[in-house]
């Protein structure tokens, strides 16, 4: 996997896992088998979940790593332990060299990096073991535990570009919906 820093716009074709907050439910699955995946100890507890559901004025979100375009994370990391990978853009945590220090959750915007109980940082990596597995038991079959698992689809995978068109599908849909 070759490692980069910054490449400019190249990363638009970068994935991450997005949510429709109108079909979020807020039940916590995503975050109980992303807890299963991560947890060496095979469990299902939210402290070492990399996805985490927030409930906010009656919306509910489910918040994970968004792949920044320039990550913020990485730039902060005063011992170099974070680097993003060319293949997927995910962030890559070296937990060597990682001390805990707290620098990257400070500047990432969407809070999506946290501290595991060793306390070396920790953020979505879109679930890539599993693919290398191709071990996919639920009802989906997709690589990202999450959504795989989200009885309410309101998971998906999409890019920077793909998001507003997205969006905009769905506002559609449910003006059809709502004037029929």
């Amino acid at each position: 996997m070759r490692m980069m820093e910054n490449v400019g716009g190249k990363r638009s074709k970068y994935k991450f896992v997005d949510v429709d907050p109108s079909r979020c439910i807020a039940c916590g699955i995503c975050e109980l088998v992303c807890s299963f995946e991560k947890n060496e100890k095979k469990s299902f507890n939210p402290l070492y979940s990399r996805i985490k559901v927030v409930r906010l004025n009656g919306t509910n979100m489910a918040i994970a790593c968004r792949v920044c375009e320039d990550a913020p994370c990485v730039k902060a990391c005063p011992r170099n332990a974070l680097m993003q990978s060319e293949d997927n853009g995910v962030i890559i945590v070296n937990k060597y060299k990682c001390t805990g220090c707290g620098w990257c959750l400070m500047v990432c915007d969407f809070g999506s990096i946290v501290l595991t109980e060793e306390g070396i940082a920790a953020t979505c990596d879109l679930c890539v073991e599993r693919e290398k597995s191709r071990v996919f038991p639920g009802r989906r079959m997709v690589q990202q535990a999450c959504i795989e698992w989200c009885p309410e689809e309101a998971l998906s995978l999409v890019n920077r570009h793909e998001l507003p068109k997205k969006t905009l599908r769905e506002t559609i849909a449910k003006l059809a919906v709502s004037e029929t």
